[in-house]
């Protein structure tokens, strides 16, 4: 699935990289702890989170992520956003609940691995 189309399906304000919103992606992975996502999740190219500090966009570099999702309305500090734009990883926010916006996803057949999201 394109990012385009993800932002599309969540409503999402892109606040970066949107120049990459044509990127295809495979998978999510939905959580609010990042210590998860750095031990359960592989091949992720999607993290959807409600955490808002400098970890998630730093776990996203480790993690090769291709785009973050604020969940809940959530906004990024511009600082965020910043290292997000010079490491090129799509930076989204919507009003979506973490639940509906997996949902949303998976029931649109972009597949999931690892065990951050169970």
């Amino acid at each position: 699935m394109k990012i385009r189309k993800i932002a599309e399906l969540l409503q999402a304000d892109v606040l970066c990289c949107d120049e990459r919103l044509d990127e295809e992606v495979y998978a999510a992975c939905g959580s609010d702890m990042m210590s998860d996502v750095l031990a359960y999740v592989k091949n992720q190219a999607i993290l959807l989170t409600g955490l808002v500090n400098a970890q998630v966009i730093r776990t996203a570099m480790m993690m090769d992520m291709h785009c973050v999702v604020f969940v809940r309305s959530k906004q990024p500090s511009p600082e965020m956003v910043s290292l997000a734009r010079e490491n090129g990883i799509v930076v989204m926010r919507t009003d979506f609940r973490m639940y509906e916006a997996c949902g949303t996803l998976y029931s649109n057949r972009l597949g999931c691995e690892g065990g951050a999201h169970d």
